[in-house]
């Protein structure tokens, strides 16, 4: 039993040596294309955008993540920010959260929440869909938020996240 037990382990080793090849160039694809952040930027890229009258074109992921958690309430200009978001449930949203602002969407909930409900502060503006944040945000002075890079027009501008 041992000796077939060694074979079968033998075994399993010879053919995954023989498959390393191919299946770890095909591993390192998928995985730059799909889960590397800055990896293929396709798309379906989520970028930050802002109303033409904003200013700022770089903002660092602490200064985001302030924003969008509404505690950052004005530009470095000192002009007023209105944050536009999407439904906590839209794929978007979650997908943005995550992958850019580095946090869960639930957390930004119970920030909005926090703000609201002990009266220091208020939520951010929801859009309904993606082409409604386009238009809420190219028409709100001070607006700030996110899209599909897909979705992007020229009626707003994109604002870079660095570290």
């Amino acid at each position: 039993m041992t000796s077939r037990r060694a074979g079968n382990i033998h075994h399993a080793i010879f053919a995954a040596r023989q498959a390393t090849g191919r299946g770890l160039a095909r591993w390192w694809l998928w995985l730059w294309l799909f889960w590397l952040p800055g990896g293929a930027a396709g798309a379906d890229e989520v970028v930050v955008i802002a109303n033409p009258d904003v200013e700022v074109t770089t903002l660092s992921h602490d200064m985001a993540r302030a924003i969008f958690a509404m505690r950052q309430r004005t530009w470095p200009d000192g002009r007023g920010v209105s944050v536009f978001v999407l439904p906590g449930n839209h794929p978007v949203h979650k997908r943005f959260a995550k992958s850019r602002l580095n946090v869960y969407p639930h957390q930004l909930q119970l920030a909005w929440d926090r703000a609201v409900f002990s009266g220091t502060g208020q939520a951010p503006y929801q859009a309904d869909d993606q082409q409604a944040m386009l238009q809420q945000v190219a028409s709100t002075p001070g607006a700030i938020g996110y899209l599909e890079r897909d979705h992007l027009e020229d009626s707003v501008h994109v604002i870079s996240l660095a570290n």
